[in-house]
């Protein structure tokens, strides 16, 4: 059996941590999390295993990036589950703040990102998520002072933040996307997922089966806008109440419209019940 990760709780606590494997010579990769693990994330850790010679886990659900519509406080939390996972992977620290220790009393700094936060699409939805999102990951940063962070490609905008953040504040991070990872259906797994009803799983599909189908069409050389308006279609007469459906620029999220303006990355988010989704594609 594999022995339990060491578990900090304060910076101190964490700091002397990582200066005692950096004395040994030890890569670090760090893999921001907020819980509620699943196969997904049991991926970017064992990727951040092959990137460096020890890996760091935050466990922290960040209330800065909810909006006051959302609840922070029902966001699933699965603490020993999640460490049991995180000890079958062989994971040497496991960041888990609480609140006070990362937003203590007087915190008044934030980090207001541009670039690919204001694309236009989870920030036309969410216009509070990408400053909070910024504001963590950029302490989580100067907090564990990893030489690799993995991020998964599912929150492809969030990703596309980060990296920007990292390079723009030289934090001395390098960044890596990991591949989502799906479901036998297609479906991108999420913590989310447990919330959809099995009537709605079943549904749930149609966002990665729209978006190959748009994906292909482009590929075999339609036009962006109308394999795109086909496949929007095709979700909202799945019943789902769509919040967006575009192909963008892979490394900027600018919009295109033609396939010869660059790499192009279809990007959905749309709600079923009560459940929103979000999900995208490489063309």
């Amino acid at each position: 059996m594999s022995p339990s990760p060491l578990i900090a709780r304060t910076v101190p606590a964490l700091r002397r941590t990582v200066d005692n494997l950096r004395k040994r010579k030890a890569t670090i990769a760090l893999v921001p999390t907020m819980g509620a693990l699943h196969d997904g994330h049991v991926s970017l850790v064992r990727l951040a295993k092959r990137r460096a010679s020890r890996v760091v886990v935050s466990i922290f659900v960040n209330p800065t990036q909810f909006a006051p519509t959302e609840d922070f406080g029902a966001y699933p939390r699965t603490w020993k589950s999640d460490i049991a996972k995180l000890a079958a992977e062989d994971v040497d620290i496991v960041w888990h703040p609480g609140v006070e220790a990362m937003y203590p009393e007087g915190f008044a700094t934030r980090i207001v990102p541009e670039g690919p936060a204001l694309a236009g699409l989870e920030d036309r939805f969410r216009p509070h998520f990408f400053g909070g999102v910024a504001t963590v990951v950029g302490k989580l940063f100067m907090q564990c002072r990893p030489d690799v962070a993995i991020f998964g490609e599912k929150d492809f905008q969030q990703l596309r933040v980060v990296t920007q953040m990292a390079r723009d504040l030289d934090l001395g991070v390098k960044v890596i996307g990991s591949r989502t990872v799906r479901e036998r259906d297609g479906l991108a797994m999420s913590s989310r997922n447990v919330y959809l009803s099995a009537e709605e799983r079943q549904t749930a599909t149609t966002l990665y089966r729209a978006m190959k189908e748009s994906a292909g069409r482009i590929r075999g050389g339609e036009a962006i806008a109308p394999a795109m308006a086909r496949g929007a279609e095709m979700i909202k007469a799945a019943g789902f109440a769509l919040d967006y459906y575009e192909a963008r620029h892979a490394a900027t999220l600018a919009e295109v419209t033609s396939r010869k303006d660059g790499p192009l990355r279809i990007l959905v988010a749309a709600k079923l019940g009560t459940t929103r989704l979000i999900d995208n594609i490489a063309v």
